[in-house]
């Protein structure tokens, strides 16, 4: 299994809406620079489930808004729960599906948390740090 990192969003402090950037540092504790840069993991989302959702419920629901660090294409992250797998130069272990919730919903619109459900991305450990940019490969 292979797909391809779209694109990045950190943001410094929980109420700030991430941006975007080309490249981030990941260390064993986090992501330099994210609001969340010391919790010892990475989260992920699919494009292919925010497209799903958007054509599901009628609701476009952003990178950015979904609140995950890092959007792919290509890869099915749900299958990669208990597995290790690299993005970029980081090695990860899928820990568990990032589900939504209430928070995510109240920063969002209606329908997120229900819609969102088994495709709102995945928590994964961080393994071994290194570099995560625009285009590199995320592999299974």
């Amino acid at each position: 299994m292979s797909g391809t990192v779209l694109q990045i969003a950190i943001a410094p402090e929980e109420s700030v809406l991430p941006g975007t950037v080309p490249e981030v540092e990941v260390r064993a504790e986090g992501i330099v620079g994210d609001r969340y840069g010391d919790a010892g993991d990475l989260t992920l989302i699919e494009v292919e489930a925010l497209e799903g959702f958007a054509a599901d419920t009628g609701i476009d629901l952003t990178h950015e808004e979904s609140r995950r660090q890092v959007l792919t294409r290509g890869i099915r992250l749900n299958d990669l729960v208990g597995k290790r797998f690299r993005v970029g130069e980081v090695e990860c272990v899928g820990r568990e599906l990032c589900e939504p919730c209430n928070h995510l919903q109240s920063m969002t619109r209606p329908g997120v948390l229900r819609g969102m459900v088994h495709r709102a991305g995945l928590n994964a450990d961080i393994v071994t740090p290194g570099r995560i940019a625009v285009g590199d490969a995320v592999h299974a």
